[in-house]
């Protein structure tokens, strides 16, 4: 499996405070943002790479995630840690093979198997405790 940056996640708490720090201070662009119905979250993603790269999807992100109701995972994560790092996000080609080597490895998943994501990807994440305290998602793109 090989797995290139895809996106950081980042919990925010308050919206517009954190798209006048990412968007005002640091003059990033946010592009429109996104409902993922599976998470109960908007994405909002900052893209950090130049335009030849977002154009053919292989740039990495920013993603600032904004809870949609109090029991989505975002939601929790803020009550329980408040604002801040989330996720980092790996690209892989093929999602179902990456996790079937996960498991072979022995590495414990939240997801055995993938789901819909933001973009029209497929998502699944490692569990922190097999990733030294660090929660990954995986995506593969459409």
């Amino acid at each position: 499996m090989k797995a290139t940056l895809d996106h950081i996640g980042i919990a925010v708490s308050n919206l517009d405070e954190a798209l006048a720090f990412y968007r005002d201070a640091l003059g990033l662009d946010i592009e429109v943002p996104e409902e993922v119905p599976s998470q109960r979250v908007r994405a909002h993603f900052i893209p950090l790479d130049n335009p030849a790269e977002r154009h053919r999807g292989t740039g990495a992100s920013l993603e600032l995630l904004e809870a949609r109701d109090s029991s989505s995972p975002i939601a929790k994560y803020l009550e329980k840690r408040g604002p801040g790092l989330h996720h980092i996000t790996l690209r892989v080609d093929d999602i179902a093979a990456a996790l079937t080597q996960l498991k072979a490895h022995g590495v414990r998943l939240i997801d055995d198997a993938p789901r819909p994501g933001a973009h029209g990807s497929l998502v699944a994440f490692i569990h922190p405790s097999s990733a030294h305290g660090v929660l990954i998602e995986l995506t593969q793109r459409p």
